[in-house]
């Protein structure tokens, strides 16, 4: 009876020790803050933001909105990309060592008008709301919106070729996911032709889950991993 009563307290110990840990760690931890703004108006922008830890990008996150929030781990810089329809990019390096005393690194980010992106070859693009039905291939209508972008892109670009590249998380069968990806881009090739882009003008390559963008085994990370981008090879 005491020796289980022993145990019972060795492990009560364990597990108090590691959530003390873990809340010493979530307090030690810096986060950064902001908006995205537009620099004439002050008005809140949305917009797609990447950001990345540095030198190596081990973590990496992707936000849609005119707000981001994110933490900063192991005392890293990072990387942070703002781009959005009508404005010129912008990117900033984010340094923990300048947060408040409470943590925070806040920096919100004002875009101008008037700079469009520039589309050359090489350029890789992030399709951020395209989305596919679980484990499928079926476009949601949701992602339209989006992949008329493309289509309005294609059409002011006549001679525009793309690559469309479709990414799955590394989790279950290889083979499986690389058919998957294959079928996936496939599906947005479609998509585009169906809106009178010609064929010729749009390749696919599939990748399966052999280029994660995050090796976290976390759903956020998984969820990221499963991606199409568009690369731009002619234009």
């Amino acid at each position: 009876m005491a020796m289980k009563f022993l145990r019972l307290s060795f492990l009560f110990l364990i597990v108090a020790i590691n959530a003390l840990s873990q809340e010493q760690e979530a307090d030690t931890l810096t986060y950064a803050v902001g908006e995205i703004l537009s620099a004439e108006t002050k008005q809140p922008i949305a917009a797609r933001i990447v950001y990345k830890s540095l030198p190596y990008g081990n973590r990496i996150g992707i936000i849609n909105g005119s707000e981001y929030s994110f933490a900063m781990f192991d005392n890293d810089k990072y990387s942070i990309e703002v781009i959005a329809a009508g404005y010129a990019p912008a990117k900033y390096m984010l340094d923990p060592g300048e947060a408040d005393a409470m943590g925070k690194l806040v920096k919100d980010i004002e875009l101008v008008t008037g700079q469009p992106i520039a589309h050359t070859p090489g350029q890789v693009m992030l399709l951020s709301n395209l989305i596919f039905e679980v484990g499928k291939s079926k476009i949601t209508t949701d992602s339209y919106p989006e992949l008329d972008i493309v289509v309005g892109m294609m059409r002011e670009n006549e001679g525009m070729i793309i690559q469309l590249e479709g990414h799955t998380d590394y989790q279950g069968n290889a083979a499986e996911n690389m058919k998957l990806s294959k079928q996936r881009v496939t599906a947005v090739k479609d998509y585009l032709v169906s809106k009178g882009i010609k064929k010729n003008r749009i390749h696919t390559k599939a990748f399966g889950g052999t280029q994660p963008l995050s090796r976290d085994n976390t759903p956020a990370a998984h969820r990221m991993n499963r991606r199409v981008e568009l690369r731009i090879l002619d234009n």
